[in-house]
């Protein structure tokens, strides 16, 4: 499920597609859900509920294995996929068709997804969150601290009981736009009433970026997912492991604190056939970051395109 601050972003993203994870024996399903400039909040659950129960009415035709349903989301995507996780017993979030089938998830994958709006918006340095402009506001309906009876109806950490599924959080210690304490919460919460967890903080990563496409931590997704959805590991788990940035590792820093990444660490994680270009299903960078690298438009990436970018930013400055 993709980020945005549920005002932004579509499903054409979709990571885990572009990660191999259809090689590796699974089915990918990316779904879009209602921006708030459509709807409020809980039209997002909803739409994300509805999208499960979907799949699972139609498991036998795309041969899906409707007991095996992990999750995966960053941001509001993270708090999308949370809230799935800890709301499978909520039957006021499931509306409309397929009432017949479950929305619960077996495993739970989140990215720095907000998981306690009061908490989120109090917190220092944070505070612009709490204006009537900010994407929680526009999520509620209104200014968080006014509305905290819908907030506590938003917030995963509301719903947490024994009966959810595994959870893997990762979140970056320098994210300057969702605090790390949303994913302490959570954990702790998780923790405390004896549902598996898994907390990786990432020392020097912000909001997503480079920290988040090492090799590292795409290993420990994929053995999260295996374990889980595979192979049925049910024992539980209360478990906090840490790392540095990726990003630390061969980048360099361009004035004005923006970094280069090697054209190296960019085909390493992208260029899957090993033919030494990326192509724009390879790509997992956005859409209009490929158009602009993407200098003849033949649909292809290759180094002297990303080293011309590189030089052509340089000089710019």
């Amino acid at each position: 499920m993709h980020g945005g601050g549920w005002q932004n972003g579509s499903k054409d993203g979709c990571p885990p597609l572009r990660e191999g994870y259809v090689a590796r024996g699974y089915a990918v399903a990316s779904i879009n859900y209602r921006l708030t400039s459509h709807a409020v909040f809980p039209a997002q659950i909803e739409d994300c509920k509805a999208a499960v129960r979907w799949l699972r009415a139609h498991a036998a035709e795309y041969r899906l294995d409707p007991d095996k349903f992990g999750v995966w989301g960053s941001s509001a995507g993270g708090h999308l996929v949370a809230l799935l996780g800890t709301s499978g017993e909520v039957k006021e979030f499931d509306v409309k068709t397929n009432l017949d089938q479950s929305s619960k998830v077996q495993a739970v994958c989140d990215y720095y997804g907000p998981t306690d709006l009061a908490a989120f918006v109090t917190r220092p340095g944070y505070e612009r969150h709490a204006d009537s402009n900010s994407p929680e506001s526009k999520l509620l309906g209104g200014v968080v601290m006014e509305n905290l009876d819908k907030a506590a109806k938003a917030n995963p950490i509301t719903y947490v009981d024994k009966a959810d599924p595994p959870f893997l959080i990762v979140h970056g210690d320098k994210d300057p736009t969702v605090p790390i304490n949303q994913s302490e919460l959570l954990f702790d919460a998780l923790k405390k009433t004896g549902v598996s967890a898994h907390f990786h903080t990432i020392h020097g990563a912000g909001h997503g970026g480079p920290g988040f496409s090492g090799k590292n931590i795409e290993d420990m997704v994929a053995k999260f997912f295996d374990q889980r959805l595979k192979e049925g590991r049910s024992t539980v788990d209360a478990l906090a492991t840490d790392s540095t940035a990726e990003e630390a590792r061969g980048s360099e820093t361009l004035p004005g604190g923006r970094r280069r990444i090697p054209w190296e660490f960019i085909t390493r994680k992208d260029d899957k056939n090993q033919d030494g270009k990326i192509t724009k299903e390879e790509f997992s960078g956005p859409a209009p970051l490929f158009q602009r690298l993407d200098r003849n438009g033949d649909g292809t990436l290759t180094r002297e395109e990303h080293d011309a970018a590189i030089t052509e930013r340089q000089g710019s400055r």
